[in-house]
């Protein structure tokens, strides 16, 4: 695989970003986005599941707590990232490392199945990191918000939450199966009420009530307006394999 270099202000950006105590956000966000793991990747494979991107390790901590996967490995681009991991001493984890953003240091075929939750959006070649997870996983989960809506600003301009890719639930669908991807399911999900109190107090309660039911209602307006989050599993072809 090419050598890619990561982008030193966005490893930087991340050295800092998980500095200071776990947060109460990302285990809140972490129950989110685990359930939407269990519900897409449950019928699927998943003794062997590698993290790729798996930030303080609120992720990887959730799912072992609910037994969704007997070995669980971890990557991460941050040193400040990895030493978060190893302090919450997560049961089911046998190793957390460095990587380089793209090239994942394990053999063909090792895991059943590989997850990058809120990862695309911050990778700046996303295909080469797919088409090495591709290599590594039978099955591959991906999350990513849908920030491409009308909400969106005009011009690109870097906050520390590291977001430089900006997706809708078509273009995130068509980049997998450009890489070669199979979609075998693909949901679009609010965030819990947890969520919206967590940020806005009380006041976020009407704003999630109103969310959640344009989204069953008028699924294409609510995400052409507002942000919401889209889960897919997905199976490498031949084709994945093929690029690397």
């Amino acid at each position: 695989m090419p050598e890619l270099p990561m982008n030193p202000d966005l490893r930087a950006n991340y050295e800092k970003y998980y500095e200071g105590a776990a947060s109460e956000w990302r285990r809140i966000g972490a129950e989110n986005k685990v359930k939407n793991i269990i519900e897409l990747c449950s019928s699927v494979p998943h003794q062997t599941v590698l993290e790729i991107g798996s930030g303080d390790g609120a992720i990887l901590e959730r799912m072992s707590e609910l037994r969704f996967g007997r070995e669980l490995y971890s990557l991460e681009v941050a040193e400040s990232a990895v030493r978060k991991i190893q302090e919450r001493q997560i049961e089911s984890l046998l190793e957390c490392s460095i990587y380089d953003g793209y090239n994942i240091p394990y053999e063909d075929g090792r895991f059943d199945l590989a997850v990058m939750s809120h990862v695309l959006e911050h990778v700046e070649y996303p295909r080469q990191l797919l088409y090495e997870a591709a290599r590594v996983a039978t099955c591959i989960f991906i999350e990513v918000p849908l920030e491409l809506n009308s909400r969106l600003s005009e011009d690109f301009v870097f906050d520390r939450t590291g977001h430089i890719n900006f997706y809708t639930r078509k273009s995130i669908r068509r980049l997998v199966q450009s890489c070669g991807y199979d979609v075998v399911s693909q949901v679009v999900t609010n965030s819990s009420a947890d969520v919206y109190r967590y940020l806005r107090g009380v006041r976020g309660i009407p704003v999630f009530v109103v969310k959640d039911a344009a989204l069953r209602v008028f699924p294409g307006w609510a995400t052409s307006r507002w942000t919401y989050h889209s889960a897919l599993l997905c199976r490498p072809s031949s084709l994945a394999r093929y690029q690397l």
